[in-house]
């Protein structure tokens, strides 16, 4: 029992998320009569909340880096007409603009890395001038007007869906499958861990619980998979979303770069004196925001089958909240890539869910304040509370313990040995 009090005390941001998820999505489904959770509605969450969610994918490494970057909805919006331009005007093929404007995103963020981590202004204000600067060239670039007319092939980017494969079963096989693929993968990889974790003496859930925890998540899993099959199947951008999350989450989880950034943003002086690149970590991070911020904005050029001036507006406000809300720290050294997903889903779901109601666009944004507000005044009652009951993540008065007393009183006779008397022939 102390094991299991233990852990969920030092994962209290994850499962609290979860559970507030949970608890919005079953009031909402009650409210609207169901109709949140139908899979026409399900299927719209995916698609009318992805760039977000790609965003909060970057946005959290970069708060993990104890960083900010206030620029991405206005760089998404830059790069999205930058490739409309070039499909619309130039003739460029779709998937070489695709590229070239991925490889404009990534430049935009080497840019702000090198301002923030060789040149040392904080990323704060490199990327508030940012969100002036590219905003502005947007509205130069797109001449203050809409430019439609885009491939077709490109617009699936955004509105399409994965083929139909298999026979007719009234559900989307090649959906299903993937869905069922995941939960297995999904459990193989937890049993691995939990192996190797016992394989090293660390404490694991005990084994009736850590069943009853995947027997929920595969069916959560399968449950959302059969409203998206139901549907029109997985969206493309869906795909790419998932796609996004493996690679991150394994980046963040399992590379030397990410546990760099974590290292960086929970002690930037201890990282450095461990001989840790915090300028080019600092410049990555930078970097992959602004990849990121091209990839969004494409989709959201996409979806709305056009590049418009007003694109992107309050992008990066709903990035950070839904890093937040998904238990990045403020300081820095703390968050997940799922966690992030999870506030975005929290965010698109508050969204979603007050619209079927026919609450305001006022009353939206004031509610979203509300729960920002709340999810970062647990995060700061959470580190309270831990430090102070000695819990998971509790701050020590001492880093290091004293040595013991006869390691002292060796040490002690080694240096007058040392030493000797004065005048000794010994003394060096």
């Amino acid at each position: 029992m102390s094991t299991l009090t233990h852990i969920l005390r030092g994962n209290i941001r994850q499962y609290g998320m979860i559970i507030a998820l949970a608890a919005i999505v079953l009031l909402f489904q009650f409210l609207t009569e169901g109709v949140l959770l139908k899979p026409l509605n399900v299927s719209n969450l995916v698609v009318q909340n992805a760039q977000i969610l790609i965003l909060a994918i970057g946005m959290v490494i970069v708060i993990v880096a104890r960083h900010i970057d206030l620029s991405v909805g206005s760089v998404a919006a830059f790069v999205g007409a930058a490739g409309a331009i070039m499909m619309t005007r130039y003739d460029v093929p779709w998937f070489l603009a695709v590229l070239l404007c991925l490889a404009l995103g990534a430049l935009i963020g080497a840019w702000h890395g090198f301002w923030v981590a060789y040149v040392g202004i904080p990323a704060f204000i490199v990327t508030l001038a940012s969100m002036l600067l590219f905003r502005g060239l947007t509205l130069v670039v797109l001449d203050g007007a809409t430019v439609g007319g885009l491939p077709e092939n490109f617009k699936k980017m955004g509105n399409g869906f994965l083929p139909e494969v298999g026979p007719d079963t009234d559900l989307h096989n090649l959906t299903m499958l993937m869905g069922i693929a995941g939960v297995a993968i999904m459990v193989f990889l937890d049993l691995r861990r939990r192996a190797a974790a016992k394989r090293y003496n660390f404490e694991v859930l005990p084994f009736p619980l850590f069943a009853l925890k995947h027997v929920v998540l595969g069916a959560v899993i399968i449950q959302f998979t059969y409203l998206i099959a139901d549907a029109r199947g997985l969206p493309i951008v869906g795909l790419i979303l998932f796609a996004l999350i493996a690679i991150y989450t394994f980046v963040m989880s399992r590379t030397v770069l990410g546990r760099h950034v974590y290292a960086i943003g929970g002690n930037v002086d201890a990282a450095t004196m461990s001989g840790v690149n915090t300028r080019r970590v600092d410049f990555l991070v930078m970097t992959n925001m602004g990849l990121l911020a091209g990839l969004a904005g494409l989709v959201t050029t996409a979806r709305l089958t056009a590049a418009n001036p007003k694109a992107g507006v309050n992008f990066e406000l709903d990035a950070i909240a839904a890093s937040f809300i998904g238990g990045a720290a403020v300081t820095g050294g703390v968050g997940t890539v799922i966690g992030a997903i999870i506030g975005g889903l929290v965010m698109g779901v508050l969204n979603n869910g007050m619209s079927l109601m026919g609450v305001s666009i006022d009353w939206q944004q004031a509610i979203k304040g509300l729960v920002l507000l709340a999810a970062v005044a647990f995060d700061v009652w959470n580190k309270k509370r831990t430090s102070a009951s000695g819990g998971a993540g509790a701050e020590q008065t001492e880093t290091t313990p004293p040595p013991p007393d006869e390691l002292v009183e060796e040490i002690e006779q080694r240096e007058a040995a040392d030493v000797g008397p004065p005048g000794s022939s010994g003394a060096r």
